[in-house]
């Protein structure tokens, strides 16, 4: 690691000066600066490929720049990986997972940097003596010897977020921490943070959730197209101003429906029970009754543990030997054994975890796009690439998706994109029920316009759906009715001139 020394700023822990950075075809930073300063939580924002992570990535020595410079504490360095990035004080928790399943909590926590005995050994003891005093502070009650592969994917994101804080480090990069953790582990988090910024710890956060600002943040700096937009303090700018600095417009217009009379019905879920699958006697999903008319939007709103995913999947199919009741689809009434009967049938699920249950990621977006009608693509029983080809190229240009090409694997592009692959692939079987588990999470502002207008587009044609989302504004600005879930049960349904954020979130809360 190569250090110069320079005059420091005061207050400022962490300064990139004039960082450009480019990938085969891509100018992915452009003269990008940014300061941070000690015992501040600085939000870095804008859309999905404006460079937030590629920065991150240099910062955290992941890779180089290929100009500019970055100055710790006034002292120009240069990390040639992230073991050095860290032993000088600046930890990331990525965005994606990076734990190993086999191992153990305790094991994922400290890999590298573990304990030893005297005699040389891994003192696995004090380490996990050690992880268990961070799980404390974290509020997760998991023992450290538990493995990885046991948690939950919120359980893993508060793991990452403890072997960061471990390492005690003056600057922490968190991309997006609270995308897959409950609303109780943000709350622990935001309160870990603010007790951080009093122990002087510099924080930069990527995040989408401009309601987290107000809350935890000190200021911000908005970046598009790899290039510096501009910072503020968070107190000075509204959400509106944000948004339009993230995307260079106003948005004021972003949940726009067409609404119009919907058509005849086509889904009717009648007294819907699904067992659970872990304690017995108790439901998932406990009498639920539900009906969808053709160009028509359900809302399903619910708190975590409402059953809202359980009901999605129940009728899309996935749990046919742990549920009962009556589903009819455009007036014929069926029992899906598995997912294929429910595509045959028109019925399709995008699922709320898209990357590990939506996608392939190892594949192009031509082989995503086909991969539930493969019939549409043969020739003599044998795939022909060139219709392959031609059915993906008309849906990349239909939902507007930003890759190279379909060639392009799925796991190079960004989470918006990979949203309208999975898009892609169900409205290629043509379905009339379209199941949608929070489409706009983790995706980034215009990106969500886009889907909106999709989805308006898909209505007006006539096309049924039934929308889960924890975003309340959301669902109240998409759906034309929207029922609201509560420990499995429906507990109200309200149309939309009725629905308001109190008389559902009133519904939505546990009664006990």
């Amino acid at each position: 690691m190569a250090v110069s020394t320079d005059a420091t700023e005061v207050g400022m822990v962490l300064e990139a000066r004039g960082i450009s950075k480019s990938f085969p075809g891509v100018k992915a930073l452009d003269d990008v600066s940014l300061t941070v300063r000690r015992g501040r939580l600085h939000a870095l924002l804008g859309e999905n490929g404006a460079g937030k992570s590629t920065l991150m990535n240099i910062l955290a020595g992941v890779f180089p720049a290929d100009s500019g410079e970055i100055l710790l504490e006034g002292r120009r360095v240069s990390f040639r990986n992230p073991r050095e990035a860290r032993e000088a004080g600046i930890a990331i928790i990525f965005q994606e997972l990076n734990l190993i399943p086999h191992l153990t909590v305790a094991q994922n926590m400290f890999l590298g940097r573990e304990p030893l005995t005297r005699t040389g050994l891994i003192d696995d003891a004090r380490m996990n003596r050690d992880a268990a005093e961070w799980l404390r502070r974290l509020k997760l009650e998991v023992s450290p010897q538990t493995l990885m592969s046991g948690l939950r994917v919120g359980q893993q994101q508060v793991v990452e977020i403890a072997r960061a804080l471990s390492m005690r480090a003056r600057v922490i990069i968190m991309d997006e921490p609270t995308s897959a953790i409950t609303e109780q582990e943000v709350a622990v988090l935001h309160e870990l943070i603010h007790q951080l910024k009093r122990d002087g710890v510099a924080i930069i956060y990527i995040t989408h959730k401009l309601d987290e600002l107000p809350l935890i943040a000190d200021e911000f700096t908005v970046m598009r197209d790899g290039r510096y937009v501009g910072s503020q303090a968070a107190n000075a700018a509204s959400h509106d101003d944000i948004v339009r600095m993230m995307v260079g417009r106003d948005l004021s217009e972003m949940f726009s429906r067409t609404h119009a009379e919907p058509g005849a019905e086509v889904l009717r879920v009648a007294s819907l029970h699904l067992t659970h699958p872990e304690r017995a006697g108790d439901f998932a999903v406990r009498d639920v009754s539900l009906h969808l008319r053709r160009g028509e939007v359900l809302g399903v709103f619910g708190l975590m543990g409402a059953g809202r995913t359980e009901l999605l999947e129940t009728l899309f199919g996935q749990h046919p030997k742990r549920a009962k009741g009556k589903i009819t689809v455009d007036g014929r009434e069926v029992w899906f054994q598995n997912a294929r009967q429910a595509i045959d049938a028109g019925v399709v699920l995008a699922p709320e975890d898209r990357k590990r249950e939506g996608l392939v990621l190892s594949l192009s977006v031509a082989a995503n796009t086909s991969l539930a009608c493969i019939g549409k693509t043969e020739r003599l029983g044998l795939l022909d690439a060139a219709r392959e080809n031609e059915l993906a190229s008309g849906y990349v240009t239909r939902l507007h998706t930003k890759t190279p090409s379909v060639h392009q694997l799925v796991r190079n592009l960004s989470g918006g994109n990979q949203q309208k692959v999975v898009l892609s692939k169900w409205l290629a079987t043509q379905p009339k029920v379209l199941l949608l588990d929070e489409p706009t999470r983790g995706i980034d502002i215009n990106a969500k316009k886009e889907i909106y207008a999709l989805m308006d587009e898909l209505i007006a044609s006539g096309l049924g759906v039934v929308m889960v989302s924890s975003e309340l504004p959301e669902i109240l600005a998409v759906a034309d009715r929207i029922i609201v879930m509560s420990e499995g049960r429906k507990t109200a349904e309200f149309t939309r001139a009725e629905a308001n954020e109190e008389n559902i979130m009133k519904a939505a809360l546990p009664k006990n």
